[in-house]
């Protein structure tokens, strides 16, 4: 079971390797260096999140459709071709949107859209692969194995794509995307030989998914549902908002080279898995909402040193607040883990998960779009884009702000108590209809 799960790690590694390229050194080359509107890189960044639904459209069509007996790996194996495929195209698409605007823009939706089509259609596809084999117990080792290779890819690709970029040209970006992709490629497709077992049967039985609706029936009619939602969205949009803006931040408050903001990722990622193994020696002896508030802190003190730094011009500080937000965001991330799947009712796990998962969705889509709409406007106002910068991250530490006064009224006692009410009531209604 252990190769499984290093298999798992490969291709969860491979998916997150394409991203790289883009949310750390794409976005600043685009922003700060070939002048394009951070609004309009934050969308093109988000496109993976705004298809994010057909998930459930492709684990529905997977359970009843296999293709050779196998109704993973033809997907996953889809789906890293097409991640692979964008993050190639991507900087051809960023030098075009600078000289040729309207077909740039055609080429970056086709070439971010691949990307986006890609992880949606590999993302979906090797959990419910990580599901099956590893069986109900097996589950959270096999999650903590591919996220810790994960971070892990991250880091390490991170690390070599700021050597590939130096000296800075656009045709080493070209190539380190290259390069960065075939990689990925190479180690997904190492992760998929002989991992699923062929089925003889043509479809597997009614899988517990639930519409759009059925999920926001849920979400309206429990409020500690509805408390748990928003403030996974809040967080999430705080933490993650801030992807597409540290790097083209340092590049213009601290003139940082491309090589050097591209390694902002490894530091970052570093943090967070020191923060991870924290998580891990405190489980059990530190509670998990207390955990979540240390986290939560810890990123809202990140993101106000990362401000000062750009407001007194001091790089020092600018690291220091990255560490700090990288622990923050690591500790954050492990707790609301493990608070998510305390959030689920037994019969139901599926239904809550899907919840949980449309909230990541919207919050990662939120935090882009606002953070790079904010960013231009406050650039147009200002007339300074480090202030600009500024003013969106203490907007983002007040959002941590936010949803640290709705964890406080989070119970998860209380919430078992309304999801088996609601998941009745919600029954019934489904019986009638």
């Amino acid at each position: 079971m252990f190769h499984k799960r290093i298999q798992l790690g490969l291709i969860h590694m491979a998916v997150a390797m394409t991203l790289v390229p883009i949310n750390s050194t794409l976005n600043r080359v685009m922003i700060k260096d070939l002048g394009i509107s951070a609004a309009l890189v934050a969308l093109l960044a988000s496109l993976p999140y705004l298809i994010s639904p057909i998930q459930v459209v492709i684990g529905s069509f997977a359970d009843r459709h296999a293709v050779w007996g196998l109704r993973r790996t033809p997907y996953i194996t889809l789906g890293l071709l097409l991640c692979v495929i964008g993050v190639i195209l991507s900087p051809y698409a960023a030098f075009l949107i600078s000289d040729k605007f309207w077909f740039g823009l055609v080429v970056g939706l086709v070439a971010f859209g691949a990307w986006g089509m890609g992880y949606n259609l590999s993302a979906v596809s090797y959990m419910s692969l990580a599901s099956e084999i590893s069986g109900e117990k097996g589950r959270s080792r096999t999650i903590a194995i591919m996220f810790t290779m994960m971070i892990v890819g991250i880091i390490l690709t991170s690390i070599a794509l700021s050597r590939m970029v130096e000296p800075y040209s656009s045709q080493a970006l070209v190539s380190s995307f290259r390069v960065i992709g075939l990689a990925a490629l190479i180690l997904g497709m190492l992760g998929l030989v002989k991992l699923e077992n062929r089925s003889a049967r043509d479809s597997l039985p009614a899988s517990d998914n639930y519409t759009w609706k059925e999920m926001f029936r849920v979400v309206a009619g429990n409020k500690q549902v509805k408390t748990f939602f928003i403030y996974l969205i809040i967080l999430l949009a705080a933490i993650l908002g801030q992807d597409i803006l540290l790097e083209p931040f340092a590049a213009e408050a601290f003139a940082m080279p491309v090589q050097v903001t591209t390694r902002i990722t490894a530091i970052w990622g570093a943090c967070f898995l020191v923060a991870m193994v924290i998580a891990g020696i405190l489980e059990g002896k530190v509670h998990k909402l207390t955990l979540a508030r240390l986290g939560g802190w810890n990123a809202l003190l990140g993101f106000v040193l990362i401000a000062t730094s750009g407001m007194l011009s001091l790089p020092g500080i600018f690291y220091i607040g990255l560490v700090i937000l990288g622990i923050g965001t690591g500790l954050s991330t492990v707790s609301n883990l493990s608070l998510m799947l305390d959030m689920t009712t037994a019969g139901k796990v599926g239904l809550f998960i899907g919840i949980w998962g449309m909230a990541n969705a919207i919050s990662r889509l939120l935090g882009s779009l606002i953070g790079g709409v904010l960013r231009d406007a406050l650039t147009y106002t200002l007339q300074n884009p480090v202030l600009a910068y500024v003013a969106v991250f203490i907007g983002m530490a007040f959002l941590m702000l936010i949803s640290l006064w709705m964890l406080a009224r989070i119970d998860v006692s209380l919430f078992r108590k309304q999801a088996q009410y609601q998941i009745s009531a919600l029954e019934r209604l489904t019986l009638v209809e």
